[in-house]
């Protein structure tokens, strides 16, 4: 009886846990509407996994205050994606056309312990791991895997051995599920995007096609409001890249729905701008606009006022985290103020494909991609110490982190792996919790 009572206790607590932080993320500070939480629960109640990627914010309620031995000072942190998992690699084309694999969604970045990132895409290699049936021995071994790499390829940065710079996942680096990926994207034509969403109408000209299920009309407001900003989009863009005006003109905009689970609710558009071409049935170009919000680690890590100031502008810390991981980054990449909410803008890309789940069942093709994603993750953070010429780092980001890994491969590696274990359980729990939320409480 006592027993079953600690129990209960526990599960009540832990349940009041989960309703308050989504009560509050979801509802008080992104003020997502019913339906938008509907969608949002909906996808999220797929699975552990989804709703692990659905939950950041309760992941770093979780996380801060565990002191856990590798962290980098609080006066070293490091450009971090914020929401590292998965799901956030893909392959795509870098601004000098080559197709690369690297990370993609930099709408969480943000200053703090790079281990973060990486606590986070344990869990998330665990729990991909067992949704394709991997036992937890190989799931054990994937998490190894990831973290030995890391360290090492985050050793070799420090050295001076690699420079992040200069360091891309191509083709010819690369193995199994990533290679197969890059190799079916260098086979994509340019104009893939333009006619996938675009049609032609009647007089030649060419236009979003609405008939698409994800894609409506915007309203006179929005449509108006994007417009008068633009040109602050097209001031934001860098000098060396930006084109004449011309260029950026607006021909057609969309609504844009079907967002990934973390950004349910927030505004996305598509803008179909002039371009230039030699051909001119095939020079506009597709951008995506997306809403940007205050990043969840914020509400978390310690607040440090010099960074608000340099990033007041969320759609420009996008931005930004995206310059300092990424050495060649899109030339679309831009930010704008509608008056209301902050936006990034990026082009959609032709040259942007996900892994195939198809292609990790293998314990071979999963282990070597979840190191490639290790490298990957290396460099990104490793590639932040550029912003020493900008004023935000003023040290090397691999030498803060490798001084506090040490020589301790095997302590690094084992400690990675007790964490995912304990918190892939936490979140099959929390998953179940969440459910009962939703059928007792939420959806009533």
């Amino acid at each position: 009886m006592i027993k079953e009572e600690v129990r209960q206790t526990k599960r009540i607590l832990r349940k009041q846990t989960i309703s308050t932080i989504l009560e509050e993320f979801d509802n008080r500070i992104m003020n997502l509407t019913k339906t938008d939480r509907r969608a949002k629960y909906r996808k999220m109640k797929q699975d552990p996994y989804s709703f692990f990627r659905g939950s950041a914010y309760l992941f770093y309620y979780d996380t801060v205050n565990i002191p856990l031995k590798y962290h980098t000072p609080l006066e070293k942190p490091t450009w971090i994606l914020g929401d590292m998992h998965m799901d956030n690699f893909s392959a795509f084309s870098n601004e000098e056309g080559n197709i690369v694999f690297d990370v993609d969604d930099f709408d969480e970045g943000f200053l703090g312990s790079y281990l973060y990132d990486v606590l986070r895409m344990v869990v998330s290699i665990r729990l991909n791991a067992e949704y394709m049936d991997f036992s937890e021995k190989e799931q054990n071994e994937f998490v190894a895997q990831f973290s030995k790499k890391y360290r090492k390829q985050m050793k070799k940065f420090s050295k001076g051995d690699e420079d992040p710079v200069d360091t891309f996942f191509t083709v010819d680096n690369t193995d199994s599920a990533v290679k197969k990926t890059l190799k079916k994207l260098e086979k994509r034509k340019a104009t893939h995007e333009l006619e996938k969403q675009t049609t032609i109408d009647d007089e030649g000209n060419r236009q979003f096609d609405r008939d698409k299920e994800k894609l409506s009309n915007v309203s006179n407001a929005d449509w108006k409001r994007i417009s008068v900003a633009w040109p602050d989009y097209v001031a934001s863009l860098r000098e060396e890249t930006r084109r004449d005006e011309a260029h950026y003109e607006i021909k057609d905009i969309v609504k844009k729905s079907g967002a990934g689970i973390g950004s349910t609710g927030l505004k996305r558009f598509y803008v179909l701008i002039e371009g230039k071409h030699e051909n001119a049935d095939e020079d506009d170009v597709i951008l995506e606009v997306k809403e940007a919000r205050t990043p969840v680690p914020a509400y978390f890590f310690p607040y440090d006022e010099d960074f608000w100031v340099m990033h007041e502008h969320q759609g420009e810390r996008v931005v930004t985290t995206q310059q300092a991981m990424h050495h060649m980054s899109d030339p679309y990449l831009g930010y704008f103020n509608d008056g209301e909410r902050d936006y990034y803008v990026r082009e959609r890309s032709p040259y942007e494909k996900d892994l195939k789940e198809k292609h990790l069942e293998d314990k071979r093709s999963m282990k070597e991609t979840v190191q490639v994603m290790a490298k990957v993750a290396a460099k990104i953070h490793a590639r932040a110490d550029a912003d020493i010429e900008l004023g935000v780092l003023d040290y090397h980001s691999e030498k803060a982190i490798i001084k506090v890994l040490k020589d301790d491969k095997d302590g690094f590696v084992e400690e990675m792996q007790v964490w995912a274990e304990f918190y892939h359980q936490r979140v099959k729990e929390d998953f179940e919790l969440f459910q009962e939320w939703l059928n007792e409480e939420f959806d009533n």
